[in-house]
């Protein structure tokens, strides 16, 4: 079984406009709303590729009701901590004249020294039947950096990997906790290693990543756009190139490609396979509308043409 948690979690509302004019009245040509919240996007993408999972994480009002009804939809179990407030609503507008998104993100309510309580405790009851659990997102108001790093250390005291999949200051004080697995993008990777690193020059984010690796971080994933992404861990550092796809949406690829990892490791695959079949989930997820969903007949199709190549 996999865990995930979505501290942030919120409606994601996806607009479609033909050609958005700001300061005027814009008509919305469909609309969609899902589940949202990084670690949500991965539930989802798991379950699609067939795992058990239970997503937990906090939500609030009339929204986190909202959100619930969506996540039933969606097919995955979940078990969350309910909060005063009102989980927030995530607005997407794409524009088809011009190709463009633009988002808007709520701020949401503030999560209480309670509800982070109650949500340790409840990670810890659901983590003790998991083989690994994913950590993803930004956090509530009211949280700060040593939520994450309770609930990592309560999977290491049961023996239970973290993959962790954060930004900023949130993710670099998370270092000290030592998830399994970080998936940093090269801007991210060069805050985290406060170094200016070349993305052409290999050795250098090689370098990097032993850093991290150094630090108690066995898994270290690096997105590299339209290069691929490396993957450094214990047996190697590999390299996947995705075949050329039509991208439709590329928002939350990011956490299909974590949901992908969650069900490679889940499956016990090799560290390149579990590379393959992320990258396959990550790619497949951007030929669809849906924010963090995929087509198993694109990710086999795309899986089955990826490239990937042992660096060092």
């Amino acid at each position: 079984m996999i865990v995930t948690v979505t501290a942030n979690a919120a409606a994601d509302k996806r607009y479609v406009v033909g050609n958005m004019q700001v300061g005027e009245v814009n008509r919305v040509k469909e609309a969609d709303i899902s589940a949202g919240g990084k670690g949500l996007n991965v539930s989802r993408a798991a379950y699609i590729a067939g795992e058990k999972v239970i997503a937990t994480g906090f939500l609030a009002g009339h929204t986190g009701e909202l959100v619930q009804d969506k996540i039933g939809e969606d097919g995955f179990a979940s078990d969350f901590v309910w909060c005063s407030g009102e989980t927030r609503s995530c607005i997407n507008i794409w524009d088809e004249t011009n190709r463009t998104q633009t988002e808007l993100l709520e701020p949401g309510f503030t999560a209480t020294a309670e509800d982070q309580d109650h949500l340790v405790e409840k990670f810890r009851d659901l983590v003790k039947d998991a083989s690994i659990a994913s950590v993803s997102g930004s956090l509530p108001k009211g949280c700060g950096s040593e939520l994450y790093g309770r609930l990592i250390d309560e999977a290491r005291k049961l023996g239970k990997r973290v993959i962790l999949d954060t930004s900023g200051q949130t993710l670099a004080d998370c270092l000290a906790f030592r998830p399994f697995m970080i998936k940093p993008n090269i801007d991210e990777i060069r805050q985290l290693v406060k170094k200016n690193l070349d993305p052409e020059q290999k050795e250098e984010i090689f370098a990097a990543a032993d850093k991290l690796h150094g630090m108690g971080i066995p898994v270290v994933v690096i997105s590299l756009g339209a290069s691929g992404s490396l993957m450094s861990c214990p047996e190697g550092v590999f390299q996947a190139r995705v075949p050329k796809i039509q991208a439709v949406n590329t928002v939350g690829c990011g956490d299909s490609m974590i949901g992908g990892f969650d069900v490679g490791f889940e499956r016990g695959l090799s560290s390149p396979e579990c590379l393959r079949i992320a990258s396959a989930i990550s790619a497949a997820a951007a030929m669809t509308d849906r924010t963090g969903f995929f087509r198993m007949e694109d990710m086999e199709q795309i899986r089955s043409r990826i490239e990937i190549t042992k660096l060092r």
